[in-house]
């Protein structure tokens, strides 16, 4: 299946606290939860047939423009959302610095930031 990222929208679903894609049917998401100042990105899902194809960055990439417009702190708990913001030093600035060392030093593996920090 071929996929043109750029014709696929990402809302972000307040009310089920998730950025979520819709393609052909199948929903793709992050979920997250916010806190004052800060939102803390739980889980990653894509569905397999859309695995593969760039969805889950360009799902990443936009709930991470959304901290930044709002100026929150970024808690990544998901896997994918830790190794997305490892690889992609332009949002190292919305961790925290004690998170973004942590992020740095573990290779493999989510950070385990506690939402509370």
């Amino acid at each position: 299946m071929q996929l043109n990222l750029d014709e696929v929208s990402v809302i972000n679903n307040e009310q089920a606290h998730r950025f979520e894609a819709t393609v052909n049917g199948r929903r793709a998401l992050i979920t997250y939860r916010r806190y004052p100042g800060k939102i803390v990105f739980d889980h990653t899902e894509v569905p397999e047939p859309l695995e593969g194809k760039g969805l889950a960055a360009k799902l990443t990439r936009v709930a991470l423009d959304f901290a930044r417009t709002n100026q929150l702190r970024v808690v990544p708990l998901c896997p994918y959302v830790t190794a997305y913001i490892r690889k992609h030093s332009d949002v190292h600035d919305l961790l925290s610095p004690d998170d973004l060392q942590q992020l740095l030093s573990h290779s493999t593996g989510s950070s385990q930031s506690a939402a509370g920090k």
